[in-house]
């Protein structure tokens, strides 16, 4: 049997184990069983990941002897909208749940972010288990406990903190990822070593590309670190208390805004959106006088060299978009780390230096955005 890996994200009565590894959808009834209120599941998944990865981790759990109901979503953002929410909800009550049952989330972060959500409503609180199938959700979306659905407002406005029972990253699966969605997990792996692991980031420059090729050495070792480095700034500041776990949000102003911007469409995924925002916010800090130039062009660099966007014309296609610095900013000012109309950024004194400020000149972010349309 391969070596299973584990990362436990230190809760006080709510803590948890990440197991990493190859195989682990069909080893989900075993590892899930002893942490079950009942012997019943409902696997909540999209069209897309539904008819490869259901049917086998259904079958998991049956050979556990734990009872399985399936709901599918469809794939894509859409599924975090309020009605999209209520048809999941009623599709849940349909099967009659109880507060002993327990949801499982099967794909990306859309279905991670979605399931544990109604996982925190559904009968005022059931748990659920999260089975994440791209390598961003691996490195970041399924761990932590962040849920939420989207509105016109913003991205993720409507959420809870609520902690997933377990968290299993089958490995395998991300051999069958298109290397775009393989890019978009890999800018979060990324993020961990620029917040404060200069160590990692370097390990990344020399690795990445055999993360990304597939080298299951390299990859393993790329979701462990990033596990450890979240479940450590988790444990630390569970509910955004501080500005700790805020520092997670590397790229993220910058990311949501060209997210939204982009209708929270296929022209830019959320890896590629936080891979611009992470190289436009060492940008923004090289501009305030925070950073050093040479650290802001090693971030562009390797994230460019691994076939990440960094221009804002590259995304949806050459110049098929035209962009707006002042749009751009309107969509800041809805982020939810922005208080009393102050736009909250996560800058750099380097690389492995990020810092939250909430003091930024909007005149200089305003020239920042100007370039970057124009470049």
């Amino acid at each position: 049997m391969s070596e299973l890996r584990t990362v436990r994200v230190d809760l006080a009565g709510r803590g948890y184990d990440i197991a990493i590894g190859p195989g682990l959808i069909d080893r989900a009834g075993e590892l899930s069983r002893p942490l079950l209120a009942a012997p019943r599941v409902t696997i909540v998944s999209d069209e897309t990941v539904a008819p490869i990865y259901g049917a086998r981790l259904a079958a998991s759990f049956k050979a556990a002897g734990i009872k399985t109901a399936s709901v599918t979503v469809p794939a894509g953002e859409s599924s975090k909208e309020f009605a999209s929410f209520g048809r999941l909800m009623n599709d849940l009550l349909d099967s009659h749940p109880d507060r002993k049952s327990t949801l499982v989330a099967l794909g990306g972060g859309v279905v991670g972010d979605l399931t544990g959500f109604a996982a925190s409503v559904l009968l005022r609180g059931v748990d659920f288990i999260q089975v994440p199938t791209t390598l961003l959700a691996q490195v970041d979306s399924s761990v932590g406990g962040k849920t939420g659905i989207n509105t016109r407002h913003g991205k993720n406005l409507v959420g809870t903190f609520y902690q997933p029972r377990l968290v299993m990253a089958d490995t395998a699966v991300l051999d069958t990822l298109p290397r775009r969605e393989l890019l978009a997990g890999y800018a979060e792996v990324a993020k961990y070593g620029l917040i404060d692991d200069p160590g990692f980031f370097g390990w990344c420059e020399k690795n990445g590309a055999a993360v990304l090729a597939g080298d299951a050495t390299a990859r393993t070792h790329a979701i462990e670190q990033s596990c450890l480095s979240k479940a450590r700034i988790v444990a630390a500041d569970e509910r955004e208390t501080t500005d700790l776990r805020a520092l997670l949000n590397l790229g993220h102003t910058f990311g949501h805004a060209l997210e939204a911007e982009t209708g929270f469409g296929p022209d830019l995924l959320h890896g590629e959106a936080v891979a611009t925002g992470m190289a436009m916010a060492f940008d923004l800090s090289v501009r305030l006088g925070l950073c050093p130039a040479a650290d802001a062009r090693r971030v562009r660099t390797h994230l460019a060299g691994v076939g990440l966007p960094m221009r804002l014309r590259s995304i949806g296609g050459d110049n098929r978009r035209v962009w707006d610095a002042a749009r751009l900013i309107g969509h800041m000012r809805g982020d939810k780390k922005a208080e009393n109309g102050k736009l909250a950024f996560v800058l750099a004194h380097g690389i492995g230096k990020a810092f939250v400020s909430r003091d930024v000149d909007e005149a200089v972010l305003h020239g920042l955005l100007v370039d970057a349309v124009a470049a």
